[in-house]
């Protein structure tokens, strides 16, 4: 079987990429995950005070920071628990677009907004040597909830490609056909080379 190598893709490199990162780990997968916004966006005591972070800032510091301004909605709100599962999996949220190699196979994006990012950022990287990278967006509504539920299925699809032999690239349609009709999901993609 062919051994791709996965990059798992919201904005702030929190919630669904982690999830969908955590279970592809798990499974012995060769994955990565991003963000694509400006910074790390997380709720805050009301929906206009979010809780901003520069990208690179440790999973650690975050969940510290959090700890300290309110325990109790924090841990209500899911959030510790999100960053304590984010820190057994890597150090920090990593932007995308600050990413100098890009050897990835397929990358999956949860968000279309989020596609339309990273395919911008492809554009803008031409002639950089990069090779020809699948990119497939599956739309998750951000919550802990969806992205718990999207997982499985971000890996379900990722086994799927890797069983598609030697020749997955050609096989990219019939692959997405069969996934969708699996999980009910359908999804959007496009090649990127350079």
């Amino acid at each position: 079987m062919v051994k791709l190598h996965f990059a798992m893709v919201c904005a702030s490199n929190m919630n669904r990429s982690m999830e969908a990162h955590t279970v592809l780990k798990r499974h012995n997968f060769k994955v990565s995950s991003f963000g694509v916004g400006g910074s790390v966006k997380l709720p805050g005591p009301t929906a206009d005070q979010p809780n901003i972070y520069d990208f690179g800032t440790p999973y650690k510091d975050i969940h510290a920071d959090l700890s300290r301004q309110d325990p109790e909605l924090y841990r209500r709100n899911g959030l510790i628990m999100m960053l304590e599962r984010n820190m057994g999996v890597k150090t920090a949220p990593q932007r995308w677009q600050e990413t100098r190699s890009v050897p990835f196979d397929v990358v999956i994006t949860f968000e279309m907004s989020v596609f339309d990012r990273l395919i911008d950022d492809m554009l803008k990287r031409e002639g950089m040597h990069f090779k020809t990278m699948l990119v497939i967006n599956i739309d998750v509504k951000d919550s802990d909830e969806e992205s718990k539920k999207a997982a499985p299925q971000a890996m379900r699809l990722c086994q799927m490609l890797e069983g598609a032999g030697e020749c997955w690239e050609d096989k990219v349609e019939d692959v997405l056909e069969a996934w969708f009709r699996e999980t009910g999901r359908r999804p959007t993609y496009n090649i990127c080379t350079s």
